[in-house]
């Protein structure tokens, strides 16, 4: 007897190997699902773009009506839903490392040296909203100057094109500037939330979130083994450099652990205090959160 599986859609952030993992591995389809992955989708989020809110790569799907699964910086998933793009999970979350990156000549040695220097990012997603909140202890919000380029391709261009000062940038592309020899100026931590169609039946959804759980304990018992699929979340552009994948960090990890109500509220008072909450048309959590649990 053929065994019926869930098809399912999805986009990963590319900032982690679970994925990839879950993929490779079947975990996934030892749950029963068929996942399919957007791999045009995540290239699009590469690239350099300065398209409008709601006109990103990793908005089209939902804009479009199309039922997948994706994920973001915690403060993007919540805005995303809050904008009305399907809804945030709050029941498990990731944890990612961020830095802001200059070139090994730059004058910039410091934090506070980031003052009213132009920082690239890619609009209302992890690489932007990091630098407020990590910046905002060293100078007041008003001297913080985030510029949009677009995807972590566009970013890290940036920098080896000398179009900008300063970049911000995740996984993998935080090793990716390590290895092109350009250095940290500060690095931290933030939480990623995943937003879904919430078409999707929960038992899907909680299915889906097992094989990343599965992933992560593959990954935790054998790291070696799997740091060589960083290779789908090189852009195509840079295919062609000789990166260790060796040397590559684990990136971002899957923690089967919720976010409390009292940090979505503060998730919610920082976004309104960068004045980034102008495309929220609900910021209820009750209406704007899909548990799983």
């Amino acid at each position: 007897m053929t065994e019926t599986m869930t098809s399912v859609k999805a986009f990963p952030s590319g900032m982690r190997l679970n994925e990839y993992v879950a993929m490779e591995e079947d975990f996934w389809r030892d749950e029963g699902l068929d996942v399919e992955i957007l791999w045009n989708d995540l290239k699009a989020q590469m690239v350099r773009f300065d398209d409008d809110y709601k006109e990103r790569p990793q908005d089209r799907p939902f804009v479009q009506g199309e039922q997948t699964i994706g994920s973001a910086c915690s403060w993007g998933s919540i805005s995303n839903a809050a904008a009305g793009m399907g809804k945030f999970v709050p029941d498990v979350h990731g944890v990612s490392p961020w830095g802001i990156y200059v070139r090994e000549d730059s004058d910039i040695r410091k934090p506070e040296d980031l003052a009213d220097v132009p920082i690239a990012v890619g609009v209302r997603a992890g690489s932007h909203f990091n630098v407020p909140w990590h910046l905002e202890k060293y100078m007041p919000l008003e001297r913080i100057k985030p510029v949009n380029v677009g995807g972590f391709r566009a970013r890290l261009t940036a920098l080896i094109d000398d179009e900008f000062q300063a970049s911000s940038l995740l996984p993998p592309q935080i090793d990716m500037a390590e290895q092109l020899g350009f250095r940290k100026v500060i690095g931290g931590e933030f939480k990623t939330l995943w937003w879904v169609d919430e078409r999707y039946p929960k038992e899907v959804l909680r299915a889906y979130f097992r094989g990343l759980q599965r992933a992560e304990e593959a990954i935790d018992a054998d790291q070696s083994r799997y740091l060589h699929l960083w290779h789908y979340s090189v852009p195509p552009e840079f295919k062609d450099r000789d990166w260790d994948y060796s040397k590559f960090s684990r990136g971002e990890r899957f923690v089967n652990e919720p976010i409390s109500r009292e940090e979505f509220e503060q998730l919610m008072e920082e976004v309104e205090r960068w004045n980034l909450n102008d495309i929220f048309q609900d910021g209820d959590y009750d209406r704007i959160a899909l548990s799983v649990a």
